[in-house]
């Protein structure tokens, strides 16, 4: 299969270079490499100027195609016919040497996959106990393996509004657990959601669906609507043999009452999305997780260092609630 990568960035000249550096390591190359910058400035095209990678396309984008959503459908576009797949990653990841060898392979044992991702192996440490395990209310258990849950979900299990989902699905009252709870086992997973910046499609399904530009300039969650929207016309897998390291970047995210604001009305979107008539009982514990997760954020002020950051996303996540009342997210 060929395959072409797009990377989209912004104002990340380093950390980019450090991921091409790895995608050189890598036991099958990609057929052709696409970044899509969204800068406000020239660095990262004078970066790849002295730093040569073979198969490298460079876009720097106007700004009317700034934005991630945005500068993936600007990529897609630019993918030449004859490629079967299109993979994207984030510019701040780091890959094991065989990433691309093991998602390739997920598409040849699943030859109905529509999507493959990656499995990012630096966020949370497992440990495996077998099948016979009986989790204590903080920890989090699932195929044999065990983590050490957040205080968000140990209160949620309290408050009976956890999700009742296998990790990568979204409850019908969305709050889901993500593809990150899904343990380093070596298997491969059925899932509806894929984290965009570790992900791949097959390249036929952008004839019918791209990225939803509702999501503008960071696009949180923009990737769960893409993926449950693929995944209502067939199937997504995480396959766990495909590693690679995320080191969140702080460059290039936005200030935290604006992250706040999104993190609602987003989610808000990306809830819709999957369920766009929702019953009672599935708004209420929508809105019910919502206002918890924003008290434990205004609570967060007191308990942690940074009391700023928290109070600020706080805020944001008050402000857009209460925007749900007089302006939804349009354009489902």
């Amino acid at each position: 299969m060929k395959f072409s990568l797009i990377i989209c960035t912004y104002m990340r000249p380093e950390p980019l270079i450090q991921l091409l550096q790895s995608v050189r390591k890598q036991t099958v190359y990609p057929d052709a490499i696409l970044i899509v910058d969204g800068s406000t400035n020239d660095e990262t095209g004078i970066v790849l100027k002295q730093n040569q990678f073979e198969g490298l396309n460079y876009f720097l984008v106007p700004s009317e195609h700034r934005g991630l959503t945005k500068q993936r459908n600007y990529g897609i576009q630019r993918v030449g016919n004859d490629m079967d797949i299109v993979c994207f990653l984030d510019d701040d990841v780091i890959l094991e040497t065989d990433y691309f060898q093991q998602l390739l392979k997920t598409y040849q044992i699943y030859p109905n996959a529509l999507g493959v991702g990656g499995y990012i192996i630096n966020d949370t440490k497992y440990e495996f106990v077998g099948n016979q395990y009986q989790a204590p209310i903080n920890e989090f258990y699932f195929d044999g393996w065990k983590r050490k849950d957040g205080s968000r979900f140990i209160l949620r299990k309290k408050l009976g509004l956890d999700s009742d989902c296998p990790p990568g699905f979204s409850p019908l009252f969305s709050h889901g657990r993500s593809v990150g709870f899904l343990p380093p086992n070596g298997k491969i997973y059925e899932v509806e959601q894929l984290m965009g910046g570790v992900s791949s499609f097959r390249k036929k399904i952008f004839d019918t669906l791209q990225f939803s530009t509702y999501f503008e300039g960071y696009g949180l969650y923009e990737d769960a609507d893409f993926s449950i929207r693929v995944a209502e016309t067939g199937k997504l897998y995480i396959n766990t043999t495909a590693k690679l390291n995320h080191y969140h970047d702080a460059s290039g995210r936005p200030n935290q009452y604006e992250y706040g604001k999104m993190v609602v009305r987003n989610g808000w979107y990306v809830w819709r999305t999957k369920n766009p008539k929702p019953q009672f009982d599935a708004q209420l514990k929508w809105h019910s997780i919502t206002i918890l997760l924003t008290i434990i954020r205004y609570s967060n002020t007191f308990t942690t260092t940074k009391k700023k950051e928290s109070f600020t996303e706080a805020l944001g996540r008050t402000v857009g609630w209460w925007s749900l009342l007089l302006n939804k997210p349009k354009n489902i």
